[in-house]
């Protein structure tokens, strides 16, 4: 991650690709950039917009930003007793209400609910296991989330709740596929776990050895799994993962270890149960992350992409 130097680079697709629907593969859209005063020197890693107004972002140091107005004027606040934290996902409600997740190891990860615009934040979950390292989260409502941790003992680790927040459940391990030997989530940008209509969830997960995503179809009480073609090794696999539909889906890879010559795009045209390979833009260090802007794909499926 490069280093934040008080500004805050409105792109809110860090990647955006248009893909056709007959030949599957990418076409090139024009996007405008502007770049706006975020209000502090803090690294900042994750963004949620609620609309073209209202827009969250998280970072290191304990540290939040939200604008309501599309980014014209930002303000930056710490959550108390954070400091030391890094925030790498923010999922937003509305303008006042907005979770926050802090990454690490132990208690470092943590879950951080405001109701007020960031004047106040609620502590509702911090993490017991010692091997556990929570990544991503996503919700599908106000009241329905998700979230993941790095895999614990051979298992995938996955929590959810049903009341906002107030209470997470750990899913049974024998719901869900066995994890792989080292497997983890990049907890790189907050887009690692995407959720979709009708209880839909993906989650992206590597090892040094393979890159897989796994789906639920039914808000977590049931998983399938499938292997991605991306480029995987130590320290590079797949960091994100966006849907615009039930079926049209894109994974990315890359990390400190990619090169430009690594596949770093898949797509997959059903669900996630199939995946094939997209090559993708030539970036020294891979994606990070990457989302789905649908005004975009409006004119692609129209055939209008510019």
């Amino acid at each position: 991650m490069r280093r934040s130097l008080g500004r805050l680079a409105v792109m809110l697709a860090l990647l955006t690709a248009c893909t056709s629907n007959d030949a599957h593969a990418p076409a090139s859209a024009a996007i405008k950039r502007t770049e706006q005063t975020s209000g502090t020197t803090a690294l900042l890693i994750s963004v949620s917009a609620v609309n073209d107004s209202v827009v969250w972002a998280s970072g290191a140091q304990g540290t939040y930003v939200r604008t309501l107005d599309g980014g014209a004027t930002w303000h930056a606040g710490h959550v108390p007793g954070a400091d030391s934290l890094q925030f790498r996902d923010v999922h937003a409600v509305d303008a006042d209400t907005a979770y926050l997740l802090s990454i690490g190891s132990g208690p470092s990860s943590r879950i951080y609910k405001t109701t007020d615009g960031g004047s106040n934040w609620a502590l509702q979950f911090t993490n017991t296991d010692p091997h556990a390292f929570y990544d991503c989260m996503d919700f599908w409502d106000a009241s329905h989330g998700i979230v993941v941790s790095d895999a614990v003992d051979g298992q995938v680790v996955i929590m959810t709740t049903t009341d906002g927040g107030a209470h997470w459940t750990r899913i049974p391990p024998s719901n869900l596929p066995p994890a792989q030997a080292g497997e983890g989530s990049f907890a790189a940008s907050g887009t690692c776990l995407v959720t979709g209509p009708g209880g839909h969830a993906w989650i992206a997960a590597s090892n040094p050895h393979v890159s897989r995503v796994l789906h639920t179809a039914d808000f977590g009480r049931t998983w399938t799994v499938d292997t991605l073609p991306l480029t995987t090794r130590d320290g590079s696999g797949v960091q994100s993962v966006s849907f615009r539909s039930a079926s049209d889906g894109m994974a990315f890879g890359g990390g400190n270890n990619a090169t430009p010559d690594d596949t770093i795009v898949a797509v997959t045209h059903d669900g996630g149960r199939t995946w094939m390979s997209a090559g993708g833009p030539p970036f020294a260090t891979g994606i990070w992350g990457g989302v789905f802007v649908s005004t975009i794909f409006t004119r692609c499926r129209s055939g209008r992409a510019r």
